[in-house]
Order: structure tokens, then sequence, then C-alpha cells
């Protein structure tokens, strides 16, 4: 049911795109020219202008002081005038942590030559994923530190960004404890000031396909 509800939440999100911002080229396919903004956990899309002062007091990620798996200190200042993928995910994750793995090193493949693009991988098991643990983890699946943040800390914290910053969860309207276990398949699509512009099953080949082509167009955004 959580996958569906989420389909239907992607679909129902281009359709809106594709209404509102797509337009015809000759050389091209419609394209998207610009992507909306988001600020709270139903995903609804707020549309602005490049500039417009409405953005100063929108919805940011906020700070956040994490260790990656190189021992480094990551801050909201590490992706500073950068675009960033996020995701939450834990090493020792059987079920669906592999295949988000995948699908984020499609990112990293397409984006590896790319100094405007990153990625970042919260650990919702913070006090079993050490710095060695995802040095480890980055070393066997391939994972390049200077794209690739796997990064670790106080589980408050990292919690917290996930629900009250990224908004990942797709349990809308229920009542969760701070500390009750964070898991989620989504990938989040955060701009060069901190605005989230898009959120994605990364599960699901075609919805990560979708990511790739909204970061182009976040990059061509002025």
């Amino acid at each position: 049911m959580k996958t569906f509800n989420m389909k239907s939440k992607v679909i129902l999100l281009l359709s809106i795109i594709c209404l509102f911002s797509c337009k015809e080229s000759q050389e091209n396919n419609s394209r998207v020219d610009t992507l909306p903004y988001y600020n709270e956990a139903t995903f609804t899309p707020h549309w602005f202008s490049p500039g417009d002062k409405r953005l100063d007091n929108f919805h940011k990620i906020s700070n956040f002081r994490l260790t990656n798996q190189e021992g480094k200190i990551i801050t909201e200042k590490s992706f500073e005038d950068k675009i960033y993928v996020a995701d939450f995910f834990f090493t020792v994750c059987p079920g669906i942590c592999p295949r988000m793995t995948a699908n984020m090193m499609q990112l990293q493949d397409e984006f590896l030559e790319d100094d405007d693009v990153f990625l970042l991988s919260h650990s919702v098991t913070p006090e079993s994923d050490s710095v060695p643990v995802l040095k480890s983890y980055a070393e066997a699946k391939g994972i390049l530190s200077h794209k690739w943040h796997l990064v670790t800390g106080m589980q408050q914290e990292i919690y917290k960004l996930g629900r009250r910053d990224y908004f990942v969860e797709e349990d809308l309207g229920l009542s969760k404890e701070e500390d009750e276990f964070l898991h989620t398949e989504n990938f989040v699509l955060v701009d060069k000031n901190r605005h989230i512009r898009g959120i994605y099953n990364g599960l699901n080949k075609t919805s990560v396909k979708q990511l790739i082509t909204d970061i182009h167009t976040l990059k061509s955004e002025k």
C-alpha cells in the first residue's frame, strides 16, 4: 500500500508539473522549465518565480552537523551553492536499502564529473553505523567519498531531519514518537538554497530517471 501511495503521488506530481510548467520545443519533447517548491509532508507544490521574495521565508533544510565515512564533519555548508539528493538507509538493511543504493549509484554515475551535484545518505541506525562501518560499506558498494556522503551522528538529529526537514515518511497524519524507527524509500531533491524541489521513489527506476531529468532542469534554472 505504501508503494502504491508513493507511485500515486509521483504520478500526480508529474501531471501537475506538465500542466503548469511544460512547453513544446521543436528540438526536444516537452520538458519542464522549472520545478515546484515544497514545505510540508503532503508535498503540495508551490510555484515561485526566480528571485521571489517569498522564498526568503520558505521552508529550508535546517542546519546540521554529521560525520561521513571518511570521518569528516559534514554540515549544511558542505552543500553551499550545490544541488544534492538526500535519502535515509542503514548498512545491514536486507530489504529496500540495497535497491536504493543501486539506484543512487545511477545518480553517482550520471553526475560523476559534475561538481554542482552531490548525494547525501543518512544512517537511521547511527549507533551501529560508525565511521569504519560506513567506510567499509562505501568501499564494498563503489561509493565515492568526494561525490556521495554516508553520514552518521546523533539519532535525534537524523530523525528530526528526516521527519521535520525532508518529510520523507509517507504515514501522513500518524503521530510518531521521536525515536520511533525511521524507514523510507524516498529520495529528496534539494536545490542550492536548501529548498526541497522534489520527492521520488528510490525503488522505482522510472522515478529515478525522472529525478535525473529534474536535476538537469534544476541546473538550468536562473
